[in-house]
């Protein structure tokens, strides 16, 4: 990959984060009262390397690709096709459009890869590496040279997106499929845990994922490789992810990470620079138990458990305000007349966020 690794760095600072305690433990009643939201803010200062952590422009990306396991008859009856899906995004028939607009969130679709041509919209941005992956039950779902491509594709995305926050999500007929597939090899977990739904899962239905994912895991039982196993299962919209968060991290930009494809890409992402996922908060935007697992995977629990079943993306566009939130605590909240420093004073001032790219506030 072209990006080096050491571009990304950890956030670890022990002095930072007692400062960060420090500053929550003046400002807050009674430590521990906004629960959750304490660590949040302590997390964020960590990313941004500094004592008032900040967003502007924050974007929500969805990355959109079609897959050909969808050929096997994966796809739930009443639900639409991957250009379908991108059409209602664009023309704000689906919740996550809306939500992103009222929340002051810019709402951006990739086409990474889907098989229909779409037309030209000013919130979408065509990185189409092919028309669609093919089956990665009979073959590779995309040449190894087509994952180094849609990776660095992300790369270029990552480095021109406005802000410092991006919420990625994946969407596309096949995307969850293929992304458990991916997860299930990189942890050599059972790709059954990531598959099943939930208890209203038919048998006949878990049997026939069930027959197509042991299909594909067969046919690439000896890859690992992490870019490799990426290339082996698909898909477009996941390999392009792996890039923009790539970037993302080494700007320490916050990462919003929504939905199974998305945390396949950042398994990706993290074998690549494992300190990636110093800079990611998880989100959810359905219950599929699946996702339970591929969050397990990450130590990880959702911002908000509000029991959607909707598009991936729209559980973070649910979280951002608490997300804004957790950050006021530390920029916004009265702390006597004096602001305070943006770093603790035995601290470089010269190696973390740049105050003067932020909104003021």
């Amino acid at each position: 990959m072209s990006l080096n690794r050491s571009l990304i760095s950890p956030t670890s600072s022990p002095l930072l984060e007692r400062a960060l305690i420090d500053k929550l433990e003046r400002r807050v009643e009674v430590v521990g009262s906004l629960g959750e939201l304490e660590p949040v803010a302590v997390r964020l200062g960590l990313m941004q390397n500094t004592l008032k952590p900040r967003f502007r422009d924050p974007q929500v990306v969805i990355f959109a690709s079609d897959h050909g396991l969808a050929v096997d008859g994966i796809q739930t009856p009443h639900l639409p096709q991957s250009h379908e899906q991108v059409a209602q995004l664009l023309s704000a028939q689906l919740p996550v459009s809306v939500f992103a607009r009222i929340l002051g969130l810019e709402l951006s679709v990739i086409d990474c890869g889907l098989a229909a041509e779409l037309a030209p919209h000013e919130r979408l941005m065509p990185r189409k590496i092919a028309h669609g992956t093919r089956n990665a039950r009979v073959g590779p779902a995309m040449a190894l040279d087509q994952a180094h491509a849609a990776i660095r594709a992300g790369m270029e995305i990552g480095d021109a997106l406005r802000g410092n926050l991006v919420a990625c999500a994946g969407i596309g007929v096949g995307a969850h499929e293929a992304a458990a597939l991916v997860l299930a090899r990189l942890t050599q977990s059972p790709v059954r845990d990531l598959l099943v739904s939930g208890p209203q899962m038919s048998g006949e239905a878990l049997t026939h994922l069930m027959m197509i994912a042991q299909g594909a895991q067969g046919r690439h039982r000896e890859v690992t490789d992490a870019v490799e196993v990426l290339a082996a299962f698909g898909g477009f919209e996941t390999a392009v992810m792996v890039g923009v968060m790539l970037v993302a991290a080494s700007k320490r930009h916050l990462i919003m990470v929504d939905g199974m494809a998305a945390c396949a890409a950042l398994m990706v992402a993290s074998r690549i620079a494992s300190s990636v996922t110093d800079y990611c908060v998880f989100c959810r935007s359905h219950s599929h138990r699946g996702l339970d697992q591929a969050l397990n995977l990450f130590n990880a629990t959702a911002l908000l458990e509000l029991g959607l079943d909707s598009v991936d993306g729209t559980g973070a566009c649910l979280s951002w305000p608490l997300v804004r939130s957790a950050a006021a605590l530390l920029t916004e909240l009265a702390d006597g007349e004096d602001p305070g420093p943006s770093r603790p004073s035995t601290m470089p001032g010269d190696s973390g966020f740049d105050d003067s790219a932020a909104l003021p506030g």
